[in-house]
């Protein structure tokens, strides 16, 4: 794994692999779940726009991906796209975002967006993730909150930010608001610094250590959520009430057998 970035050929992508593609020059990066057969869950806005963290491929333009008829599948009103490798790459290259990273590791990185010192869960449990999220959704698109990194890192490690006022688990955003931060905050050890090399030494070190305080790995307001859970805990339905989870309990300790076969069937038309 080099400082800059996590380069890889193809033949080394495994099932349930984090992996991203540079945009612009490496001026920001898109990010995916690789689920197997050449195809790639991602984020992105529903507009499908190129933007900064999420950048759209040729799957999400207007124009048919010639080799995979369900390539840019996606369900309405929802930003997760089942996209086949060729078009979430576009012309990019091919990443493999790096796990259980070293702190030392980590801190050497130049950039941000390419690795956590979080653990990730098995496969067969990111695999899961990713296609029920390509059912269910991911919430609304946010370039703080909910990005396409944040999306993956979710699927890999199932860790959720609770401090909704706070940013989401992007390394790449941390790294883009550690370098403003970093000039600010070393600015005062200017008169103490003789000359530039002490002052860039200074700020490289802060710059560093803010993306690592912000990394999901070390950062308290975080914790594991099921990921059919995971519409209560972002706000995208309400929680049932203490008198609605009662009234739910008065059945017998269960529900009728007319109420469970309406419950499947209305799971078995939305899948």
């Amino acid at each position: 794994m080099g400082l800059l970035t996590n380069k890889m050929e193809r033949e080394e992508l495994k099932v349930g692999d984090h992996i991203y593609t540079w945009r612009a020059a490496f001026t920001y990066s898109h990010h995916g779940i690789y689920v197997g057969g050449n195809k790639v869950v991602h984020f992105t806005r529903e507009t499908g726009s190129e933007m900064p963290l999420d950048s759209s491929s040729s799957s999400s333009s207007k124009e048919p991906c010639p080799t995979y008829p369900d390539c840019g599948f996606r369900q309405p009103n929802s930003g997760v796209v089942l996209s086949c490798l060729d078009c979430f790459l576009g012309n990019g290259g091919l990443y493999c975002f790096e796990y259980e990273a070293k702190p030392s590791v980590f801190l050497a990185k130049i950039r941000g967006g390419t690795c956590t010192t979080a653990s990730s869960d098995p496969p067969e449990i990111v695999i899961h993730r990713a296609m029920y999220l390509l059912q269910n959704g991911f919430g609304n698109y946010d370039v703080f909150e909910n990005n396409c990194e944040d999306f993956a890192l979710y699927c890999k490690t199932g860790l959720l930010v609770l401090d909704k006022s706070g940013f989401g688990r992007s390394g790449q955003l941390s790294s883009l608001i550690g370098a403003p931060l970093a000039a600010v905050l070393s600015s005062p050890f200017k008169l103490l610094m003789a000359g530039p090399v002490g002052m860039a030494t200074v700020t490289a070190s802060v710059y560093c250590m803010s993306r690592y305080a912000t990394d999901i790995g070390v950062r308290s307001d975080v914790a594991k959520v099921d990921v059919e859970d995971l519409a209560v805990n972002l706000g995208w339905v309400e929680s049932p009430s203490n008198e609605e989870v009662a009234r739910e309990e008065d059945f017998d300790g269960g529900v009728s057998d007319k109420y469970t076969d309406e419950v499947l069937m209305d799971q078995s038309a939305s899948s």
